[in-house]
C-alpha cells in the first residue's frame, strides 16, 4: 500500500461538480493499493497516519500529529501511484489491485482512520475526480506499507 500524505490546510474532492469531501487543517491521504496488500498493510498504513507527527508544535518542530491538532483526514484512492514508467513512457498498472480489492482495503483503511478518533473525508472510489488543496509548508511525505521507500 502506497500514501502520498501532504498537510493541509484546506481540502476538497469534487465529482461531477458535487463536494464528495472537504476538510479544514489535516492531512490530504492520497492511496493507492498494490496487488499484493492485505489488512496488515491497512493497519500499518493507519497507524503510520494517524501518528504522523508532521505539524509543528510551539518551538516550531514538526512534532504533533494530526489528532494532536484536531485536524482531519481526506483520504482519496488513486491506483496511479503504482503505476510503473521504468521501461517506457506509458504507466503499467500490473502491479494494483484489482478494483474489488483495492476496494476493500481502501474502505477498511477509512474504517481504521475514523476508529482512531479522526473525522475522515473520501473522495469517490473509480470516479474521476478533482482535488484541491493548499499545502501548508509545502509538507508532503511518501509512505510504503512495504517499506520499499
Amino acid at each position: 500500500m502506497r500514501a502520498v500524505v501532504q498537510r493541509v490546510s484546506c481540502g476538497k474532492v469534487t465529482v461531477n461538480e458535487w463536494i464528495a469531501g472537504e476538510i479544514g487543517l489535516g492531512l490530504l491521504v492520497l492511496l493507492g493499493v498494490g496487488l499484493d496488500d492485505d489488512e496488515s498493510d491497512v493497519t500499518y498504513m493507519a497507524e503510520k497516519v494517524a501518528g504522523l507527527r508532521i505539524f509543528e508544535d510551539a518551538d516550531g518542530k514538526m512534532n504533533r500529529s494530526v489528532l494532536d491538532v484536531g485536524g482531519s483526514v481526506l483520504a482519496v484512492s488513486q491506483f496511479t501511484l503504482y503505476g510503473d514508467v521504468r521501461r517506457g513512457k506509458r504507466p503499467s498498472f500490473d502491479d494494483a489491485a484489482p478494483p474489488e480489492a483495492a476496494r476493500r482495503l481502501y474502505e477498511l483503511f477509512v474504517e481504521r482512520i475514523r476508529a482512531a478518533g479522526l473525522r475522515c473525508e473520501t473522495g469517490r472510489f473509480q470516479e474521476m475526480m478533482q482535488v484541491e488543496l493548499v499545502n501548508e509548508g509545502p509538507v508532503t511525505i511518501l509512505l510504503d506499507s512495504r517499506k520499499a521507500f
